[in-house]
């Protein structure tokens, strides 16, 4: 079992950033990824912490996007009313994206703890997208 400058265990740090990433805490995250990008050798670790925050962004920058639905929908109900036009329900849109929402934010949390699980042994959940970019950004 290979061990970290700190004495732990690579996969122990690894589940670690994913449990970072899962309660959502940046400054935590940055910070830990941080350290294990400067001062760690293993490339498990390294490739396993910017997964862990390219995740993190991407699921917040997926949020911030469909955030936005709603207020360009109130946007164009804004000019269409301005314009002698009939006014667009923003309500029920609004609680469609709400839905989509929570329902990325439980794929978010869910998909954190498993790759959680898996860096505890050492493994590799494949994400089709980031994980080639990954390896190609850092061989």
């Amino acid at each position: 079992m290979q061990k970290t400058k700190l004495g732990l265990s690579v996969g122990l740090v690894g589940m670690g950033m994913f449990l970072i990433c899962f309660f959502g805490g940046y400054a935590a995250a940055v910070i830990l990824a941080g350290y294990i990008l400067l001062f760690e050798e293993n490339m498990w670790l390294k490739k396993a912490t910017v997964k862990g925050i390219v995740l993190l962004v991407t699921f917040s920058l997926l949020s911030a996007l469909i955030g936005f639905i709603p207020d360009i929908i109130r946007l164009i109900s804004g000019f269409s009313v301005l314009f002698n036009g009939d006014p667009v329900y923003a309500e029920v849109i609004s609680k469609i994206v709400n839905v989509i929402d929570i329902i990325l934010e439980i794929a978010e949390k869910a998909l954190f703890i498993i790759l959680g699980v898996y860096a505890l042994k050492q493994r590799t959940l494949k994400i089709p997208v980031i994980d080639p970019l990954i390896d190609k950004s850092m061989n």
